[in-house]
């Protein structure tokens, strides 16, 4: 059987080839790492010209516009939102769920992220729902979009390490992020994105009900609390993060993923977590 890749290859002059290595590596430079679908598409073919003529076109737009006004119809734009938005971010609907396996659902049906698009899965927790403490990061990964589950990484077993240091493990712990779909090329999430998931994640704190929030990162620390110093400053000092009619002593600590990259900033989060475990033992039930 022919290889189509190694066919094209070849029939490519020198300059192309090059042409195309320097576009793949710039790519992989910019945390490009898979294709987001089947078929290649090329966005710098010229879109097809409509039979119409310029004069029948510009008639017949202002005529359909003229059509909806009359009738009331909805305008291109408001008619493209999808139901599942207009109901899965309804306050009412949220607080109608009284389980996270519902909240997970209406996670798994709401359209108003655009990441969900481009995302292989969606990653909304990991871990015991009665846990007495909930961590929560940034965003999935590669390795949680292939998984499904917040943080499964590299970071992830970092984490996993962290906890089991001061006795902690999944059995005891729950675990999810600010967004529940990986940005392509695991770039920042916009505050926009954040925003589309905060009330599902506001729901799924008050569904858990920790004694105490762990926030991963400075993303996660500026999101839940509300704030705009940077990680360094936040570490280390308990907050309160107000859920529903419950005051929450919250955490921010380093993010295992800077930790992988920064080994000696470790001594910061191991006094962050030698704090988490004292305050466990003054909050036991």
């Amino acid at each position: 059987m022919t290889n189509r890749g190694s066919t094209r290859a070849s029939q490519m002059t020198g300059s192309q080839a090059k042409g195309a290595a320097a576009l793949l590596a710039w790519y992989e430079a910019m945390g490009v790492d898979e294709a987001i679908g089947d078929a290649p598409v090329d966005r710098f073919a010229a879109p097809e010209q409509s039979a119409e003529s310029p004069a029948k076109s510009r008639a017949t737009r202002t005529e359909s516009r003229a059509t909806r006004a009359e009738s009331g119809a909805p305008s291109a734009i408001t008619a493209a939102i999808p139901a599942s938005i207009k109901s899965a971010a309804n306050p009412a609907s949220l607080e109608a769920t009284g389980t996270l396996a519902e909240l997970e659902a209406l996670v798994a049906q709401f359209e108003g992220c655009a990441l969900k698009r481009t995302a292989k899965t969606t990653c909304f927790s990991r871990g015991s729902e009665d846990a007495r403490i909930m961590l929560i990061g940034e965003a999935p990964g590669r390795d949680e979009d292939l998984q499904g589950k917040p943080f499964v990484g590299r970071a992830g077993k970092l984490l996993d390490r962290m906890l089991a240091a001061i006795g902690l493990s999944d059995e005891t712990v729950y675990i999810t992020n600010t967004i529940y779909w990986r940005p392509p090329g695991n770039r920042t999430p916009t505050p926009q994105e954040i925003g589309a998931c905060a009330p599902f994640l506001s729901r799924q704190i008050e569904l858990v009900q920790p004694d105490v929030l762990v926030l991963l990162g400075g993303a996660a620390a500026k999101s839940i609390l509300g704030v705009s110093e940077g990680i360094m400053r936040l570490r280390g000092k308990w907050k309160i993060h107000k859920s529903g009619d419950r005051d929450i002593p919250t955490l921010a600590t380093l993010h295992p993923a800077y930790l992988l990259r920064t080994p000696e900033a470790k001594r910061y989060a191991w006094r962050d977590l030698l704090a988490v475990k004292s305050r466990l033992e003054e909050t036991k039930k």
